[in-house]
């Protein structure tokens, strides 16, 4: 048996002609040879959403039906009513199983009129847990227009994992309580995906009948910018697509070798830092000299910080994200390049250049993270504000062994002046393996005569002869400490340095991303680290607003909270990259703003707080700070100690709540309706935990769960006394902060993310 399902949307007020017509068709569907089923269903969050739903005996008789007069018939007389999109397609299915490994289960459901508050607080709690649940990718909630019958629609990775979950007899408790007395009595139906590339007539004006596929996001461009975009979009269930018009992955260091401390934390939310670390060296520290003498040396090994400075060439980079997307089911297409896109109300329509001939895609949004020469930047009509910065130098990069007694492990950076004006530069960056380094300096001149007296492009430059041994020896003659010898050059590139920052990250629809909205000064690898943030900060953001239930601001504040930094960074590169230091009197208040660790979105319109007094929480992190790492708690049944990641390593915001001894007793009496009520805000998007001081007492409550601040380190690190409650963005930023619990104000926070699910 094959089952279709075809999602579309009605024009406001055109609900009860969309139900007329459908009624008006059906008889003459049900009289087609092979029809066995024919349904029309409403989404049961947004009514003007319907799924038609057709079953056939086999894909003859469904191909015989959409090439026929009543599938005609149908989309002519849906057309007009119905907003024009393609963003969900035509989804094909067998109830056997298919070539593909993705499955869907259909469970049918009673819900009783007098029962459906009930349901309607329980579900988004339901969707929540879910999220969690190893293999399970996403669902819809459909409606029998005039019925109590309800459809559950999901779609799992794989057979296995999904009767892994479904043989587990906890899992009513642990995911589906909530909801548990309604299922009780239930249909369930599984199928398999069909691909069917006949299934292109859509029940729309017919504006999207040439594109071949669909996703709720197509991300462009497969450097660690966009594979960080797609990490996060899938972790979190939403269909994504990424394409790179590179046919192979890079297989050379020629680009960012440092990882920095807070994109290892990155890292470790996203499952891959300890494979990072497998496979990179750590950064100690750096030396400077200018002149052959040494200016300054600093130790990066700071106690403070989770994680060290690593060193990590690109394509290993690349190699580890790619990796760990393949795990959620989302592989790059390679050799795909995007030619145009064009936009409306409703989504994006891009035409993909391929092997295989011109293939248009349609997506709900679309993320240009394809480089220096951005075709997405160029087809918005981005500018540089400014201009486009080029430094008139010639670089060149080598990948060497170096014969020399320097400390292990430190970045190395010798400079040459002349009457106070920099006229030689070498950066020495470790590499692993022994005596190996990245060697970044001036190109010799004959480069510049090789561009034939004309402006080199920057980036590396292809057509530009590569650097010899005998370059990167004479540049170490010059620079570095006498008798130093280097070796093996394994590759080598000129390039050139350009530098700035567009006006605006993104419009309507589609946001630029990474080396495609700002350029920098390869000095401290912000290039990379700073696109990882990008996608960082976005991705949660298009989540919520592919699921539905983001607020109509939440989009913009992408660029209201990025740019200021990209701004920020692009400038400090800029003046930095032919000084011997920026600041020399806090060389460690550099480090840590070079590392991201004091990235802050304070001026964000997101956040906020509401204080009993100036001084309270005055010795945490304020609104828009990264949340800082503790350690030290304690949860039952737990034998080892929590750190605060682990608590806030889901993909949703996290609710912590704290309390002391001296807390007051009606605060803590009213979390568990605060718990409830900021899930039914969020539409479950969210964890709770409630952290207690060692002294105080615990509260009579089932949810949320407790967890004590067993060394006080939380106490210390977020200043806070009595009660209080801090919200942790899925960025690891506050989102809000309150002292005492402020249920109102935090109500109103949310809101700002939130709108939607109100």
């Amino acid at each position: 048996m094959i089952r279709t399902m075809r999602r579309f949307r009605a024009r406001p007020g055109a609900e009860p002609a969309v139900e007329r017509a459908w009624q008006a068709t059906a008889g003459r569907l049900g009289g087609l040879p092979g029809n066995v089923g024919r349904d029309l269903l409403r989404d049961a969050q947004d009514p003007r959403s319907f799924v038609m739903v057709t079953e056939w005996t086999d894909e003859s008789a469904l191909r015989g039906y959409e090439r026929g007069p009543v599938a005609a018939a149908l989309a002519d007389t849906l057309g007009p009513l119905t907003e024009p999109s393609g963003a969900d397609g035509v989804l094909v299915m067998r109830d056997s199983p298919g070539s593909g490994s993705t499955i869907f289960v259909d469970v049918a459901l009673t819900v009783p009129a007098d029962r459906r508050a009930e349901f309607d607080r329980g579900y988004p709690e339901v969707t929540a847990r879910m999220a969690r649940v190893p293999g399970y990718l996403r669902e819809d909630l459909l409606r029998e227009p005039d019925s109590d019958v309800f459809h559950i629609f999901a779609e799992w990775r794989g057979e296995a994992e999904f009767f892994r979950w479904i043989r587990d007899p906890a899992h009513a408790r642990e995911e589906a309580g909530p909801i548990a007395p309604f299922l009780l009595e239930i249909r369930r139906r599984l199928f398999h995906r069909v691909d069917h590339p006949d299934s292109s007539r859509e029940p729309s004006s017919g504006k999207e009948s040439d594109v071949q596929t669909t996703t709720d996001v197509l991300i462009v461009g497969a450097g660690p910018t966009g594979l960080t975009t797609a990490v996060e979009l899938a972790r979190r269930g939403i269909d994504c697509r990424l394409v790179e018009k590179r046919a192979t992955p890079p297989g050379q260091a020629d680009k960012a070798i440092g990882v920095h401390c807070r994109t290892m934390e990155i890292w470790e939310r996203q499952g891959i830092v300890r494979q990072a670390m497998d496979a990179g060296i750590w950064l100690t520290g750096n030396m400077v000299f200018v002149n052959g003498h040494e200016t300054h040396r600093m130790s990066w090994e700071l106690p403070e910080l989770p994680y060290a400075h690593l060193g990590l060439p690109q394509y290993e980079t690349e190699r580890l994200l790619t990796d760990r997307l393949a795990t959620l089911g989302v592989r790059p297409q390679r050799g795909a390049e995007l030619v145009g896109f064009t936009q409306d109300d409703d989504g994006v329509t891009a035409t993909l250049a391929t092997a295989a001939g011109p293939e248009t895609v349609r997506a709900r949004y679309l993320v240009g993270c394809d480089g220096a020469h951005s075709r997405v930047r160029e087809l918005l009509g981005l500018t540089f504000s400014g201009g486009l910065g080029r430094f008139p130098q010639l670089f060149m990069l080598g990948d060497v062994d170096v014969d020399w007694d320097m400390p292990a492990g430190h970045l190395l950076r010798f400079m040459h002046e002349t009457d106070g004006r920099m006229d030689g530069m070498l950066v020495c960056v470790p590499l692993r393996g022994e005596s190996r380094y990245r060697i970044a300096t001036l190109a010799p001149p004959r480069f510049f005569a090789q561009t034939g007296g004309q402006d080199a492009p920057p980036g590396f430059s292809e057509e530009l002869a590569e650097p010899s041994l005998d370059d990167v020896q004479a540049a170490v003659d010059r620079l570095a400490p006498p008798g130093t010898r280097v070796s093996n050059l394994r590759w080598s590139s000129v390039f050139r340095i350009s530098h700035g920052i567009v006006d605006r990250y993104g419009e309507g629809r589609v946001f630029v991303a990474g080396d495609a909205a700002h350029l920098h000064p390869p000095a401290g690898g912000q290039g990379m680290n700073t696109g990882i943030q990008d996608a960082w900060n976005l991705a949660w953001k298009l989540a919520l607003a592919v699921r539905g239930v983001a607020a109509p601001g939440l989009l913009d504040s992408y660029e209201t909270e990025r740019r200021p930094e990209g701004e920020e960074i692009v400038g400090r590169a800029v003046r930095m990259a032919f000084t011997d230091e920026l600041d020399r009197d806090d060389l460690k208040r550099q480090f840590l703003q070079e590392m991201s660790m004091l990235l802050s979105y304070a001026d964000s319109p997101l956040v906020g707080e509401s204080l009993s007094a100036p001084d309270a929480l005055r010795a945490g992190p304020g609104p828009g700070d990264r949340a800082p790492d503790v350690g030290g708690l304690r949860r039952r049944g737990v034998r080892h100690p929590l750190r605060l990641p682990d608590l806030t390593a889901g993909t949703g915001h996290t609710l912590l709540i704290y309390a002391d001894g001296s807390a007051d007793a009606a605060a803590l009496a009213s979390i568990g309706t605060l718990c409830a009520d900021v899930r039914r805000w969020t539409a479950g998007q969210i964890d709770v935990y409630l952290l207690l001081d060692p002294a105080a007492p615990e509260p009579a409550l089932f949810d949320p769960p407790v967890v004590r601040d067993a060394d006080g380190e939380f106490r210390a690190a977020y200043g806070v006394t009595g009660s209080a409650l801090y919200l942790i963005r899925p960025d690891g930023h506050v989102g809000f902060r309150s002292r005492p619990i402020d249920a109102d104000a935090l109500g109103k926070n949310l809101q700002l993310v939130f709108g939607g699910a109100r």
